[in-house]
């Protein structure tokens, strides 16, 4: 599995959690992996992930003792039931290929940088070399005022 990682420049705390990926097909079958292709294999895994998360948040679910005690803790006891959703989580599926769009341009903008196994990426088009247990990283830059 890939280890996905993001950190902001500057920031001791990570974007999110860690979060891994299967490999793409390319890389099993031994061709050539463009970043382009990879950034398109995160996206569509993780939106893939964030709908199941959404649907399974739809269900009724039975706290343990242990998860009242902490939403006690944090002042809100919630078994995220149909009722409680939030409004995104009731919005229509994430447009996956409006998500790829997003991502590439704001790799084209120089929103983020890629970093694969201590290896920096800049070109979309730069064929990246992965294993199976390689750790990419999206490095998200800041911008100066008045730059």
């Amino acid at each position: 599995m890939l280890t996905i990682t993001g950190k902001g420049i500057g920031q001791r705390r990570r974007l999110f959690e860690d979060f891994s990926v299967p490999p793409p097909e390319e890389v099993g079958d031994g061709g050539p992996l463009t970043l382009r292709a990879l950034i398109t294999h995160v996206v569509t895994q993780e939106v893939a992930a964030f709908e199941r998360r959404r649907e399974a948040r739809k269900l009724d679910r039975v706290l343990s003792p242990r998860q009242i005690e902490e939403g006690l803790e944090r002042g809100k006891v919630s078994p995220e039931g149909r009722d409680g959703l939030p409004r995104a989580f009731k919005e229509k599926p994430v447009d996956v290929e409006s998500a790829i769009a997003t991502a590439l341009e704001a790799f084209e903008d120089g929103m983020y940088l890629v970093i694969i196994d201590e290896i920096e990426y800049r070109e979309l088009d730069a064929i990246v070399k992965l294993a199976e247990d390689s750790r990419i990283t999206f490095l998200r830059l800041t911008f100066l005022a008045g730059a």
